[in-house]
């Protein structure tokens, strides 16, 4: 299969960066997104020139490093990443645009490679517990609900990509936040911190420069976990609680 590909290319984060036109030719119907781009950037060093940065660690659809945003859409279509995308689902002769996801808290370091470390800073401010756990208890011996464990896994499996910004018109972490959030404040042991938890999350998002939600749903339409957007609503509900909590307590 032959492509003709337009891929952005940037030096650094303080450079302007612009399409560059490149062709893929003789590619496997069967080879990955990512293994595309490696064959071209063999092409490329053949040649002398500088091969195409860009993210990836497991291909495995599991670590969502590959933040690649393929024809407008991040990770090149819903439900999946982007090592988990195969030239296959592409026409013989396409033209394929390819760009670094597109967030204002994501800053590029090089051609398709972003900075999501914001991410790990929102994770910073909340994202854990500091309940002493000890070892590992009997299974049946832990008072949590099917359907409580069920809904939290739904949220737990967030893989951190940064892919629900990226949709969202407004360059909202709200599902990605609220997720997190979630997953925690579901279960007995996250439940002591989870007031604490949502207003550091939810402050440190709001720092970190990312949007507010406006219910486009793009994010949930792109996330490679499929977490719902029905979390956020529960975040807003749970960060409006601790609010209130708060300014009770720091009034009395």
């Amino acid at each position: 299969m032959n492509f003709h590909l337009k891929v952005w290319r940037q030096e650094n984060g303080q450079s302007g960066g612009q399409f560059r036109d490149y062709e893929a030719r003789d590619i496997p119907a069967e080879a990955s997104f990512l293994e595309m781009l490696d064959i071209v950037n063999e092409g490329l060093v053949l040649r002398g020139e500088e091969p195409v940065a860009f993210d990836h660690d497991c291909r495995e659809g599991i670590c969502g490093m590959c933040s690649l945003t393929i024809n407008g859409i991040p990770h090149g279509k819903g439900r999946g990443t982007t090592c988990q995308l195969y030239m296959r689902k592409f026409s013989d002769g396409d033209t394929i645009y390819i760009e670094p996801f597109r967030v204002g808290a994501f800053p590029v370091v090089k051609d398709l490679v972003v900075n999501r470390t914001a991410f790990d800073r929102i994770i910073s401010a909340g994202g854990f517990i500091s309940e002493r756990c000890g070892a590992a208890q009997d299974a049946n011996d832990t008072p949590i609900g099917k359907t409580v464990a069920d809904y939290a896994m739904d949220a737990a499996a967030c893989i951190g990509c940064g892919a629900c910004a990226a949709a969202c018109p407004n360059g909202s972490a709200m599902l990605f936040v609220a997720g997190k959030v979630g997953h925690l404040g579901l279960l007995p042991q996250g439940k002591p911190e989870a007031g604490r938890r949502v207003r550091g999350m939810v402050a440190k998002m709001d720092d970190e420069g990312f949007g507010n939600c406006s219910n486009f749903y793009e994010c949930e339409a792109v996330c490679p976990a499929g977490v719902p957007a029905a979390f956020i609503a529960k975040m807003n509900r749970d960060y409006a609680m601790a609010s209130v909590s708060n300014a009770v307590e720091a009034t009395a």
